[in-house]
């Protein structure tokens, strides 16, 4: 028989990894591109 603890830590850690992989989606997301890049490019911009 599987111990309790097995599967909790199996469920756990497939759970961390859905998380990982959707704040990656979310951050790598095409349409976000603009939003994230912004910082960058006003810092690298004149300000005259």
């Amino acid at each position: 028989m599987i111990a309790f603890d097995n599967i909790a830590y199996t469920v756990f850690t497939f759970a961390l990894a859905a998380v990982m992989a959707g704040i990656i989606a979310y951050y790598y997301n095409p349409a976000r591109r603009q939003e994230v890049e912004e910082p960058k490019h006003r810092m690298l911009r004149d300000d005259e």
